[in-house]
């Protein structure tokens, strides 16, 4: 049997998407509080878990469920062009699964326990019967928390060995919510191929101005929480901080309301960038905070 390619190997788990879960899982070590002076070894080995592992396996399981539609609007990815030939691609995707479930296992049982949610969502998104990615509403959030809170908790938790401080929880949801939004910009730019295909995406199922207003507002409601929750917490400058990232955002979400199509990119770069810069800021608010009184 013909062997993948190792370049056509490492495209099909898509390098480039693993950057947002190792950041979210970056900022669950920051938050946690814990000193990383002697867990690097454990916190590295997350690292890896949250995105060449956990993510990559997403990427392969989405890239093998959806080759009869990408043999028609994308020829060039690895399985329809047949660089990953013959059922090479669901095997990766198993095996990659698989991979990612060990190291879960071996960072301990809580780690196991987000490891195991993160890879069912991964599964139900593309793979029949749930195919979540059918539905704008149901696929966006999967992506969503596996994307930002899964990570986040799994980074609190490895640090503290244990389930983290329920702040750090409601955070992580939190910037999931958020992170909704974000997902609804990736869906923009294949709307006439989403509705030949019946995929229900939100520019299909709202209308693309519709979408966008609610994309912005789902970005943002979250952050005037977290901003709250900073203030009453006793983290003023932080919340100010996460204020002004906000208020940045907020200036740039008009140009995206006036063209959505054509700048969903444009604020994937800009505005995005600013809400994972207030993740973090808030990872680092939540480090300063004492326990639980």
């Amino acid at each position: 049997m013909t062997r993948p390619a190792i370049l056509s190997f490492t495209e099909l788990l898509k390098p480039i998407t693993w950057f947002a879960p190792m950041w979210a899982f970056a900022c669950g070590v920051v938050s946690s509080g814990v000193a990383a002076d002697t867990r690097w070894p454990v916190i590295l080995a997350g690292i890896v878990l949250a995105g060449p592992l956990v993510c990559a396996a997403s990427q392969a399981v989405n890239d093998w469920y959806d080759r009869h539609v990408d043999a028609i609007n994308e020829p060039n990815r690895p399985i329809p062009s047949g660089r990953i030939p013959g059922r090479w691609g669901l095997y990766i995707a198993v095996i990659w699964t698989a991979l990612s479930a060990l190291v879960a296992f071996l960072l301990g049982p809580v780690v196991l326990l987000a490891g195991i949610v993160g890879l069912a969502l991964a599964w139900a998104y593309s793979a029949p019967p749930f195919r979540l990615k059918q539905n704008g509403w149901w696929g966006n959030s999967a992506v969503a928390i596996s994307y930002e809170g899964l990570p986040w908790f799994t980074g609190a938790a490895i640090m503290a060995a244990a389930f983290p401080d329920w702040r750090i929880v409601v955070v992580a949801l939190l910037y999931s919510f958020g992170a909704h939004g974000i997902m609804t910009l990736n869906d923009f730019k294949s709307v006439e191929g989403d509705t030949r295909e019946g995929v229900d995406s939100l520019p299909v199922l709202l209308g693309v101005d519709r979408a966008a207003r609610l994309a912005c507002w789902v970005m943002a409601a979250p952050q005037v929480v977290v901003i709250a929750l900073l203030f009453a917490w006793g983290a003023p400058w932080h919340a100010l901080a996460v204020t002004a990232l906000l208020a940045a955002q907020a200036a740039l979400m008009g140009k995206l309301v006036a063209d959505p199509r054509g700048k969903a990119a444009w604020y994937n770069a800009t505005g995005t960038t600013l809400y994972v810069l207030g993740m973090l800021v808030t990872a680092f608010a939540l480090r300063g905070l004492g326990p639980v009184a």
